[in-house]
């Protein structure tokens, strides 16, 4: 589905990718994995057209997408969460949804959508009217789901879903999460600094360092892997 071949990127002056190749697998969950200011939010960027690669090339469903803008990325059906959530806080819940049908095929299905949602997350319709600002963290983090489902992405880019979240409500969103991936058939990219949750989630992971790829594989195989447990589970 989604195929990243050898691609550098800067931010400003900054080196931040290096060479990196991945491969995203369609209606499969994949796991982006490494520490603070490793290029995980910088992969997500590109991918969305945020930034640009300076070398390489990104491809989804066999088209180039490298040089598209942000608008034509997502109309192709890539979608994203991003870091922090980032809703529109003065918004109502379902004002903030709406706004993730700005797509013509998307505001032709709207109310459908909205309803799938609301199914998805039932604690979002008894709060439709609510300001988005005055929701918990949880709830918030399930609107920015819900907003980037709206456009009904083939792609769903996830950054940093633990953030700021309780274990209790991760392991709930995390578990949403799985089940959309199986019921919808939608393929997710999720970048994670929670590791456990991460390969538990997922199918396949990648491992980034210093804005270098340095591991990929079968989750289930990183969690056997003795250097990987020790680096990043302190086990």
């Amino acid at each position: 589905m989604l195929e990243i071949n050898e691609i550098d990127v800067f931010r400003g002056d900054i080196h931040v990718l290096w060479s990196v190749s991945l491969k995203l697998e369609e209606r499969t969950i994949t796991a982006l994995l490494g520490a603070n200011a490793a290029g995980k939010t910088s992969l997500l960027m590109t991918i969305s057209g945020l930034l640009k690669p300076v070398r390489g090339s990104i491809h989804f469903n066999g088209l180039d997408i490298t040089k598209e803008p942000t608008h034509r990325i997502v109309e192709m059906g890539i979608s994203m969460v991003p870091e922090g959530r980032r809703l529109f806080p003065e918004m109502s819940v379902l004002e903030n949804l709406e706004l993730g049908a700005f797509l013509r095929r998307a505001r032709n299905t709207k109310d459908r959508t909205i309803e799938e949602i609301y199914n998805i997350f039932p604690i979002l319709k008894n709060r439709a009217t609510q300001i988005a600002g005055t929701l918990s963290g949880g709830e918030q983090q399930m609107l920015a789901i819900g907003r980037a489902m709206m456009s009904r992405p083939k792609l769903l880019l996830i950054d940093e879903l633990s953030q700021g979240l309780s274990p209790l409500i991760l392991l709930h969103l995390a578990e949403i999460i799985k089940a959309i991936n199986v019921s919808r058939g939608l393929t997710i990219f999720t970048v994670e600094q929670n590791v456990l949750m991460a390969l538990e989630m997922a199918k396949f992971a990648y491992i980034i360092e210093n804005g270098r790829i340095v591991e990929f594989g079968e989750t289930i195989s990183l969690l056997q892997n003795e250097q990987i447990k020790y680096a990043y589970l302190g086990v």
